[in-house]
């Protein structure tokens, strides 16, 4: 039987994380202000946006 292996990027996962964790801060904000909530929750896109760019240009890197 022939295995399939399937070489997945994960790095796309970063973008997610960094939603999760602009979300867990922007918790803390919510009661002080809603646009703080917001912000952070942005903050938190831009942050796993970075970490992808940089997790795919080292894995690019790596298989030249």
């Amino acid at each position: 039987m022939a295995e399939n292996k399937q070489v997945t990027d994960k790095s796309s996962w970063a973008i997610g994380g960094g939603v999760m964790l602009g979300l867990g801060v922007g918790l803390f904000f919510l009661q002080e202000s809603p646009l703080a909530f917001v912000g952070s929750l942005i903050a938190g896109i831009g942050f796993g946006l970075i970490i992808t760019a940089i997790l795919s240009s080292i894995s690019s890197n790596s298989n030249t």
